[in-house]
């Protein structure tokens, strides 16, 4: 029992303060109930409605080896002692020898516990004689609750003393209370008196007089009665009531005096300190955590009735020998000790069902409103949290999974490269913030459910982009509109048809004006003849002109100059030698050119020298003549210098022109002299006075050979010049006005032919012979001679020779001298001594030498460098790149000098790079510095960046750095991880899922696909190109096997279908579980059978879920039944309302339960005796005790029906009330006489059976013979045993490992050295972390080359079964390779069928010519054919069928 620290214990029960009325009703109880012979009642139900306390008791029972004492009589030897109540008696002085505690004279301190020996003597502890200071000191195992000490002593009281206590074991010490005959004396400044404080030092002088001289107490109380406790639950009085140790200093005997006056030692005989009983009252100290307490670790074993132990029996969820802390995964709240009514008991941890562990953080219960301090550790399932709550990084609460399910995390599906933090997804859904569970969180420029692709505009997904894609670098203007403005992969842009570019920035060549357009560029539309090309400038427009061409498509003359006419290069007749006839234009239409016309006789020639043509190509030759008279032909037709086969002879109309039959091919710088006779037709006589009149030899130049009218838009110009006839125009002298079309066509004519405009030259013009030019508007004009060049006077008459000024030659003197150029004003030409000759015209010098180029010579040649301008001392020399010109080891273009280091620095050709061209520019390779070595394009198939240095190795062309997510030495095929199509810039991410891939294709995250394809390896029951889904029935993608099988129940399934990421089936109602194996949710049962709802009473059950086997709902406390429906025993109705009985129901329950049992007991044997079972062995002495007992109930009932004892209403619980206490108890005294009698009669009965009686035992001794001598045998075989065992175990500790290993080498080491020093390990060694270390690279031991060798075997099989894969892929190829040639023998047998039954038709073919050929011999062989055909007449006469003969096959078969 335990009683509070108000209320006294037994022992005090003479002590003046009475119990409380609560204490006085307690100990009644007891008292009757152990009056009556029933145990103690089981108090430890009280800790559900608040604080408990185990039963206080005297803590030195069962500690005597843990009290010591600094004093006692007799350890050493027999000591003498007297005692002085004893002076007048003849005995008076006694021995005390306790160096054998079993003899009577023994007084060691454990006597104090017991207060008789084993010869039922009065005991006590006694200290030596006159030893003032001695200590009586008790060491606990624990901490336990002290709360009063009584000493009993056989002599005197000290005259000082007091009581000390430690609670951490003896390291420090407080005092209690200080005891004394005059404390100031002895104590001084301790305080005597008190001030109403609980935890005060006092000095007491009540307990110290010199009387009584034996028998007299010492009484001390933790907590004086007297002073008023406001919170016995505050930590300072539970500080005050724990201790580990309690110590009592005896510090001054009481003497008589005659101690002062006599010296001798037997003096002090009498004056020692003897205590007969001392009782340290207390009980284990459980911070109100237990009302019950158990032998502790360290205590004295075995256990002795009536000890107070030291462990305390926790309840509140609390642990440890003193309910000091939470028990594990019960610490959501703060440990507090119990106090009053509430139990301040340790909460369980809310873990989500996802881990095992937790702790408490007061941070986080400070931060929760101390509501909760619960921080779970270890979460399993992906799970992390205080209470395991969120999913992981890289994981997502799954929506349709309870977060108490271990799949309640699914892993994220995001593209590691595309998504932000490497992957991770939304954890859970939360509209506030915009997250959606499972949504991947994408990059800047990267778009997709899964992050894996790029977002318009944008291209290249890269892990290491922090944008995940770059932008488009497109330029809207070149971009076609309405689509992705570049290909997501290469990142090239798509160009309008104009625009070219990877960021389509530029016009493809031949336009310009980057615009909106649709095109996107304008074409450059550059005159063919005015511009040197069609490629003009792209941002302007302008086209590269020819000199004296302007405009921006180089379709206008510059003023001063002019385009020639298609007839520009006409050469008048009008010679020295020939005849002139000179026309006036006076009233008369212009039908020739020049003065006139030469006179040309019947049979004369004529010859024209052609010096200046401009351009080398076909020209037609158009001889203008005046025709008087018709009929004359142009009969020989001779060049010089002109090869080509002879013209025939051509007729001349009546239309003053005839064009040649065939054009003839001049060239630049060549002169050439035509040769013509002229006479008239049909006539073989010349005539002397006939005559022609001959105006004029034209070239004119065949248009359709000239470059711009071949290609794209020849067709057009080739129309234009025959829409408007153009070429004819010029046939006729003068042309006719020209079409605006012929002028364009004709000007761009001139400016291709002549390379640019013609200079005017004044008001007049001198023409190549004639005196015709044509101006820039087309209109046709007169030109006479000018002046400047002869001189005033006429030409000689005999050559023709003119006088000429000075610096012009020709016989006209229409020239500049050699060396001159600029007729009329002819000035030296300007070539730096580098050229003689310079062009008439232009001033340009012709034929430079010494590798000089230019207008004037004034620059080196490419290849050269220099400064060849005259005066400057230098000359052009060969540029070294590296090596010369002309040679096979000259790289380079051009070079030219620096002008502050005047070293050389070349123009490397393409493909070249460095100062003198000697290695290979970026995306080229080869050795350009031997001799013959070259720079060749590196065959990377465009998947490099032709301007990185290391994009491929310069020596051997090997690609370094493939782009587009292309690998291989040519960068020819996609990189691991990528397929498509690496020559069309098509590589494309895998889009494999790692979770269903298999685990050897992927290596950090990343899986490889098929290259070609795309399609990915997937584990078992994985799915999809991508390996990411389950098959159908199968769920759990991620899992080493693949996915797992949904194994839906068959029956209670709807369909073997289940959800693809938590496995969970849709079951039928009733049924539950992921397979739908067990009841549904709030049901329980058999599954197989029945499932029943569990119906549990919201108000009395903890959860709607009851018990699967049995459908028990757990009920609150206070709750019972099967669905918590009711109240529990020891609570009062009404339901839902139910409060605890009163306290004595505890008691009465457990004596009432008892009788119960005993009445069911009886019960059962009497149904047993009416179904003729055997008798209980009940004697009359029993009966008569449990009629006793019967009646002390009945009394007690009696007492409980009295007026002001009426009991609340005990309720037994259930639906079936057990019996109860209201009923007059007669029923039962009668029930049980009434078995007493059916007892003594089954007794008469069986003592009726005396034979059978007998006969058993003789049986039992038989049996119990052979069991004596089986068990003899068993004893020698097991004593046998042992000994081979004892041997066993011999043999096994004479093993050592360290032995074993140096002879075996089980690790590779010699086993003489330590675990530390070992490289290789040993059998038993162990690592950091515990784990076995035994083996290691280098090491030749047998577990080392095992292991080596099971790897090997791994590798090899790995490889057998590639090479499987591959022996079948070859099989499937050799199949259809059979199928094909069996495919090509069966046509080759049709094949030779055709032919042999071609051979067949060709034999009969040749028989019957055979035949043929013989009668025609014989027809030859004949007389005549006459007969023959008679004959053969005959024989068709005769023989009616014709003959047929073998006609001859085609293609000569």
């Amino acid at each position: 029992f335990s009683a509070p620290w108000g209320c006294p214990g037994p022992q005090e029960q003479g002590q003046p303060s009475p119990p409380p009325p609560a204490c006085a009703l307690m100990l009644s109880a007891v008292g009757g109930l152990v009056a009556g012979g029933w145990q103690e009642p089981d108090l430890s139900h009280g800790c559900a409605r608040g604080s408990c306390y185990p039963a206080t008791g005297n803590l030195l029972v069962g500690r005597a080896s843990r009290l010591s004492a600094t004093s006692t009589c007799g350890l050493d030897g027999p000591q003498e002692y007297c005692i002085v109540s004893h002076l007048q008696d003849s005995e008076k002085c006694f021995t005390c020898d306790s160096r054998d505690p079993s003899l009577p004279e023994s007084h060691r301190i454990e006597n104090v516990i017991y207060l008789s020996s084993p010869h039922d003597k009065r005991t006590w502890w006694q200290s030596e004689n006159g030893v003032e200071h001695v200590s009586i000191r008790l060491d606990l195992e624990g901490e336990f609750h002290f709360t009063h000490l009584i000493m009993k002593f056989k002599t005197f009281r000290p005259a000082a003393m007091l009581v000390e206590r430690s609670a951490d074991f003896g390291r420090t010490w407080k005092v209690y209370r200080y005891f004394a005959y005059n404390c100031s004396k002895l104590f001084p400044g301790i305080p005597s008196h008190s001030l109403g404080l609980v935890d005060e030092v006092l000095c007491d002088q009540r307990y110290s007089e010199i009387e009584p001289s034996s028998h007299g107490e010492v009484i001390f109380k933790v907590l004086d009665p007297s002073i008023p406790v406001a919170d016995p639950y505050s930590p300072d009085i539970q500080d005050l009531l724990r201790v580990t140790n309690l110590r009592v200093n005896l510090t001054k005997l009481h003497t008589l005096g005659d101690n002062l006056l006599d010296s001798r030692r037997e003096v002090l005989h009498k004056y020692y300190y003897a205590v007969d009983e001392l009782v340290l009252r207390g009980s284990c100290f459980c911070h109100g955590h237990a009302a019950h307490c158990a032998p502790a670790p360290g205590a004295p074993t075995p256990s002795v009735p009536g000890m107070i132990h030291g462990r305390c029996v926790c309840e509140h969820h609390t642990q440890g020998l003193n309910c000091e802390r939470c028990e594990d995964f019960y610490h959501d709240l703060p440990w507090r000790p119990a106090e009053g009514s509430n139990t301040n008991a340790c909460r369980r941890c809310d873990c989500n069902e996802h881990s095992r562990r937790c702790h408490f953080d007061m941070a986080v219960f400070l931060a929760t409103g101390n509501t909760s301090g619960s921080v779970c550790d270890d979460c399993q399932h992906n799970t992390m949290g205080r209470h395991c709550h969120l999913c992981k990084p890289f994981y997502y609460r799954h929506p349709r999974s309870d977060i108490r399910s271990p799949t309640a995390c699914a892993p994220c599906d995001c593209d590691p490269a595309g998504s932000l933090d490497g992957g991770a997804c939304d954890g859970h859904t939360d509209v506030a913030l915009g997250m959606i569970a499972g949504q991947c969180r994408c990059k800047e420029n990267v778009a997709g459910p899964r992050c894996d692709r790029c977002r318009h505009g944008a291209y290249g997904l890269s892990h290491d982009d922090p944008q995940g894609c770059q932008p488009c670098r497109c330029d809207p203007r070149g971009t076609v509109a309405g689509s992705s403005p570049c290909d997501p992969i290469s990142g090239d842009c798509y160009c309008k048809r104009f625009v070219a570019g990877r960021s389509c920035s530029q016009c493809v060549p031949e336009f310009w004006g980057l615009s909106y357009d649709l095109g996107g560029c304008r074409p450059c539309a550059c005159d063919f003849g005015g511009s040197y090309n069609n490629r003009c400038s792209m941002e302007d427009g302008a086209c590269p002109c020819r000199p004296h061409i302007m405009g921006r498509q180089c379709d206008q003359v510059q003023p001063g100059f002019f385009c020639a006419p298609l007839d520009y290069y006409t050469y008048e007749a009008e010679q020295p030698d020939v005849e002139e006839v000179v026309r006036d234009s006076a009233g008369r239409m212009v039908t020739w050119t020049g003065l006139g016309f030469a006179r040309v006789r019947d049979g004369a020639g004529l010859t024209f020298r052609v010096d200046n043509v401009p351009y080398a190509m076909d020209y037609e030759l158009l001889l203008r003549y005046e025709p008087e008279v018709s009929g004359w032909v142009l009969l020989l037709l001779s060049f010089c210098c002109l090869h080509g086969p002879a013209v025939p002879m051509q007729h001349l109309a009546l239309y003053r022109y005839v064009l040649l039959s065939r054009p003839f091919c001049f060239e630049p710088s060549t002169p050439y002299e035509v040769t013509m006779r002229l006479q008239r037709a049909g006539v073989t006589q010349r005539h002397p006075g006939a005559f022609i009149l001959i105006d004029s030899l034209v070239l004119l130049p065949r248009v359709s050979e000239l470059p711009g009218f071949h290609g794209a838009e020849a067709a057009a110009r080739q129309e234009e010049l025959e829409r408007y006839q153009c070429l004819e125009v010029f046939r006729m002298a003068p042309p006719h006005p020209l079409a605006e079309a012929c002028a364009r066509l004709v000007c761009s004519v001139s400016a291709l032919m002549h390379g640019g405009a013609l200079r005017e030259w004044g008001p007049c013009r001198v023409g190549p012979t004639s005196g015709q030019g044509w101006s820039p508007a087309g209109v046709q004009k007169r030109q006479p001679w000018p002046h400047a060049g002869p001189a005033p006077t006429l030409c000689d008459k005999v050559s023709g020779q003119c006088r000429c000024q000075p610096g012009t030659v020709g016989r006209q003197c229409d020239q500049c001298q050699p060396g001159h150029w600029g007729f009329p004003a002819c000035r030296p030409c300007q070539c730096n001594g580098h050229a003689e000759e310079c062009d008439p015209r232009t001033g340009t010098c012709l034929h430079c030498r010494d590798h000089t180029s230019g207008r004037h010579c004034e620059r080196c040649q490419d290849g050269y460098y220099g400064n060849p301008v005259l005066g400057s001392g230098q000359q052009c020399r060969p540029c070294p790149c590296p090596g010369y010109p002309g040679t096979r080891h000259y790289h380079g273009s051009a070079c030219h000098a620096d002008d502050e280091t005047h070293h050389i620095v070349c123009l490397c050709a393409p493909g070249y790079a460095g100062p003198r061209c000697d290695r290979c520019s970026p995306g080229y390779f080869g050795a350009p510095e031997m001799e013959g070595g070259e720079c060749r394009p590196c065959q990377c198939n465009n998947n490099i960046d032709t301007s990185d240095p290391e994009g491929c190795d310069p020596r051997t062309g090997q690609c370094l750095r493939c782009l587009y997510h292309t690998a291989g030495p040519r960068c020819a095929h996609c990189q691991p991880g990528y397929y498509g199509n690496a020559l069309q810039r098509s590589c494309r991410r895998c889009g494999c899922d790692p979770r269903g891939t298999l685990a050897s294709h992927c290596t950090d995250g990343t899986c490889d696909c098929d290259r070609g394809t795309g399609a990915c390896a997937c584990r078992p029951n994985v799915v999809g190109k991508s390996c990411d889904r389950c098959a159908p029935h199968f769920w759990g993608l991620g899992g080493p096997r693949g996915c797992e099988p949904c194994g839906c129940h068959p029956t209670h399934a709807l369909h073997p279908a289940c959800d693809t990421v938590t496995g969970q089936c849709q079951c039928r109602p009733g049924f539950g579980g992921r397979v739908c194996s067990q009841c549904q949710e709030h049901h329980w049962g058999n599954p197989e059978q029945e499932c029943r709802a569990c119906e549990c009473e919201p108000l009395g059950a903890e959860s709607p879920q009851c018990e699967q086997d049995n459908g028990q709902c757990r009920c609150r406390p206070g709750f019972g039944g099967l669905r918590c429906d009711r109240c529990q025993r020891g609570y009062q109705e009404p339901f839902p309302r139910c409060s605890p009985c009163h306290p004595c129901f505890e008691r009465w329950d457990l004596a009432v339960g008892s009788l119960r049992e005993g009445l069911q007991r009886l019960g059962a044997h009497v149904q047993a005796l009416r179904e003729g079972g055997s008798a209980l062995p009940l004697s009359p002495r029993r009966l008569r005790e449990l009629e006793e007992a019967l009646g002390h109930v009945e009394q007690l009932l009696e007492e409980g029906h009295s007026p002001g004892k009426q009991p609340a209403r005990f309720g037994f619980g259930g639906s079936h009330p057990g019996p109860s206490l209201t009923p007059a108890p007669a029923e039962s005294y009668r029930s049980i006489l009434a078995s007493a009698e059916a007892s003594r009669q089954a007794e008469a009965l069986a003592n009726g059976t005396a034979g059978e009686l007998s006969r058993a035992q003789m049986t039992q001794r038989a049996t119990e013979r052979a069991l004596q001598q089986r068990g003899d045998t068993f004893r020698r075989g097991t004593a046998a045993a042992r000994k081979s065992l004892r041997e066993t175990q011999k043999r096994v500790m004479g093993l050592n490992i360290a032995r074993i290993n140096e002879k075996v080498r089980i690790c590779g080491a010699p086993g003489d050295r330590s675990c530390e020093d070992a490289s290789c390990g040993g059998a038993l060694c162990r690592d950091s972390e515990g784990t076995r270390h035994c083996g290691g690279t280098g090491c030749a031991g047998a577990l080392p080359v095992s292991a080596r060798a099971l790897s090997s075997a791994h590798n090899a099989s790995q490889q057998l079964e590639v090479a499987l894969g591959q022996l079948g892929v070859v099989a499937q190829k050799v199949g259809e390779v059979q199928e094909l040639a069996r495919g090509a023998r069966s046509r080759a047998e049709e094949a030779l069928g055709r032919s042999q039954a071609a051979r067949s038709r060709a034999e009969k073919a040749t028989a019957q010519l055979r035949d043929f050929i013989r009668r025609i011999k014989a027809f030859l062989a004949g007389s005549d054919s006459a007969g023959w055909a008679r004959g053969h007449g005959r024989t068709q006469r005769a023989h009616p069928e014709p003959t047929l003969l073998p006609c001859p096959r085609r293609g000569g078969s």
